[in-house]
């Protein structure tokens, strides 16, 4: 997809959309879900397309949203400083910064879960705060 340009060409909602359209399948299916959601679950959210790539923003990058051929990975750029009740974390769980959900075809995530963790990276961005909580004791 070519890059957007605000002025001239589509906004970088028309991106995602073309994207989601692109893939088709379960893969576009769960990627506009996970799509809603994400959208859903804090006023304020902004879609942006870095990196041939969507990405959701507020206070900063929250998530963005990749398809591979037998997943749709949603990576959270300070992850690692969420916290994650709901263990929905399923990959890049050995970082320092960031930490990922990886759907596969047939999965799906619980969807107040996954927005209490929407929510919760927000309110990290808004604090300016990204320091990982300490590992658990054994």
């Amino acid at each position: 997809m070519p890059p957007s340009n605000p002025a001239t060409g589509p906004s970088p909602s028309d991106l995602i959309s073309q994207r989601i359209a692109e893939l088709g399948g379960w893969r576009g299916a769960t990627l506009g879900r996970m799509r809603q959601l994400i959208l859903a679950a804090e006023p304020g959210i902004v879609e942006a397309w870095k990196w041939a790539t969507p990405v959701w923003s507020c206070g900063g990058i929250l998530c963005t949203g990749e398809a591979y051929k037998d997943k749709v990975k949603l990576t959270f750029a300070k992850g690692a400083a969420l916290a994650d009740p709901a263990r929905l974390f399923n990959a890049s769980l050995e970082g320092h910064t960031r930490r990922a959900l990886d759907l596969r075809e047939g999965e799906t995530v619980d969807p107040a879960a996954f927005q209490a963790l929407v929510r919760a990276a927000v309110a990290l961005n808004r604090a300016g705060k990204a320091k990982a909580p300490a590992p658990p004791k054994a």
